[in-house]
Parts: structure tokens; sequence; C-alpha cells
């Protein structure tokens, strides 16, 4: 069974698209010179600006320029590139659409994924974060086919919806859940880990959470802590530094996944569209039994 050999990154972006460009080429020569087939890159990864007029300055068509050369840059180093949060062109004038975006190691968008859910939060002790300002929501899921398995999509306040997790993994067959983030520091501390965990166990998967880290500018500071984590929730690769800018690599053990769904039946036993509000009411014989065959296997 094949061990794809991927890299997770951390990086600090600013509001300079430029020098946020060549933080990028650099991780892609240390993800390649470590022989990785894919890098997972963290939300924001193009551009995080100090206000609401410069993200929106910062947009681009995924045909433009600036996507061009992310898609140039995955081809130079035969590398999937996955683009956590790219400041796509939106709807209209005032708003644009937080996408994550999926190049190939030829050069080619395979997939792309718009943010559905938006962080419009008053962090305690922290900043005033409202989306939905400048930004505008997907209502698509979306998975892709990649040498890394196949890749469920999300970004950051995602990771809070379990059952947009739980679609993507029993609907779509999604065996790698990427998680791109910018998480605060405050609830970073909190509950960066444990819902990364969470939704590693209750669906089976690999997580792979690249994170923004450290300060951006004078209204913005990110959690760090990017990680990997395999269909059992244990954490099998992390950066040595959590706020530092680089890589941490690892191979991805597909046996273990397999072993793991096997043991423990989740998606036999997911009574999905089978539950009512009646819980007052006994269960039937039929409702009552597991599948045959489905027992847990420790």
């Amino acid at each position: 069974m094949t061990r794809p050999r991927v890299a997770v990154a951390q990086m600090t972006s600013i509001g300079d698209q430029e020098k946020n460009f060549s933080t990028v080429s650099r991780l892609c020569q240390e993800a390649k010179a470590q022989a990785c087939s894919a890098l997972f890159l963290p939300e924001c990864v193009s551009f995080i600006g100090a206000n609401q007029e410069e993200t929106i300055a910062a947009m681009q068509p995924l045909d433009g320029p600036l996507m061009t050369r992310y898609r140039q840059l995955a081809q130079q180093h035969s590398l999937w590139l996955s683009l956590g949060g790219f400041q796509e062109q939106g709807p209209d004038a005032g708003h644009l659409y937080n996408c994550h975006v999926i190049v190939s190691a030829e050069g080619q968008i395979q997939a792309r994924y718009r943010k559905v859910h938006l962080f419009n939060v008053e962090v305690q002790n922290g900043p005033v974060l409202m989306e939905s300002r400048s930004t505008a929501p997907g209502n698509e899921l979306v998975v892709c086919n990649s040498p890394a398995g196949r890749l469920g999509l999300t970004v950051c306040y995602d990771l809070r919806f379990p059952e947009m997790y739980q679609r993507l993994v029993f609907d779509m067959g999604a065996e790698i859940l990427l998680v791109p983030s910018a998480f605060t520091k405050l609830t970073g501390r909190a509950h960066w880990e444990l819902l990364l965990r969470a939704r590693a166990v209750e669906t089976q998967c690999f997580v792979i959470a690249a994170a923004q880290a450290g300060v951006h500018n004078h209204k913005r500071e990110s959690y760090g802590h990017s990680i990997i984590i395999d269909p059992w929730g244990d954490v099998i690769a992390k950066l040595e530094d959590p706020l530092a800018t680089g890589i941490a690599v690892v191979e991805l053990d597909f046996e273990k996944l397999q072993k793991v769904r096997e043991r423990m039946p989740m998606k036999e036993h997911r009574r999905q569209g089978r539950i009512s509000m009646g819980w007052d009411q006994p269960a039937t014989a039929d409702e009552a039994a597991f599948a045959p065959g489905s027992t847990f296997k420790q």
C-alpha cells in the first residue's frame, strides 16, 4: 500500500504579495528537497492586510497573474500545492471569496473550494473579526483526487462544523481532510488541536492543518502550530517551533487508515437520515441491531 510523502507548511503572511510568494517559493524548495509529492499551505497564503480596503484591493481572478505564478511554481517543482486561502475576485466590488485552491504538479487547477462558514466573531480580549464584511460565502463542498490521496477541502472556521467533515468523508469519500487556517492566539490555545483531533477521530481520516503563525501587522496575530494527525487521532507531524516558518514532513500510512476503518466501521454504523426527534420512543429490533459483522475490534 502506498505511503505518500507530504509536507505541511507554516508561515507568516503579510500585506505584501511579492514577499509572501517568495516565502512559498522557498517552502516549495524545502518540500521538493525532502522528496514530497505535495505541500499544504495555510489560509491567506498570498496576503494578509491590515484592513478591509487592503484585502479587497488584493483580490484577483483565478486566471489572473498572481495565481498564474503559483501555478508555474507548482510546475517548476513538480509539486502538488494546496493554496489554503487565496483572495479570489468575488461577486461584487466589495467582496472576495476566501478560496482554497489545489494545483497539480503540472500547474493545473484541480479544485477550488470557497469557504462556506465565515468568521464573524468578537474574540474576548482580542480582535473583532467580521469576515463577511469583505468576503462572500461559498455554497459547495469539494473533494479532489491527488497523489497524496482523496482530499476534502475546508478552510479554518469550517473546523467547528463537524457535519461538513462527515459529509466530505462518508458521502464524498475523502481520505485526507485539509484545514488551512489562521486561528487567533486565544482560540488556538483553547481549541486548535482539540478540534483537529476530534475531526480525525470521528471521520477516521488524516487531517492536515497548515497554519499562519505570528504577527502579521499591528492588528493581527495567528496561533501557528501546523500539524498532521492520523485516523486514530495521533499527531504524526508538527514543527519543532510552533511559530517558525517552515515545513514538517511525514509519510501517510494508508494501511493504518484501512485498519482503523475495518476495526470500527463507522460508515456502516452511521444512521444518517434515520434519526427522528422521537427520543422517548423505544427502538425497534431492526433499529437496535448492528449490521452483521460490524462489531468493534480493539
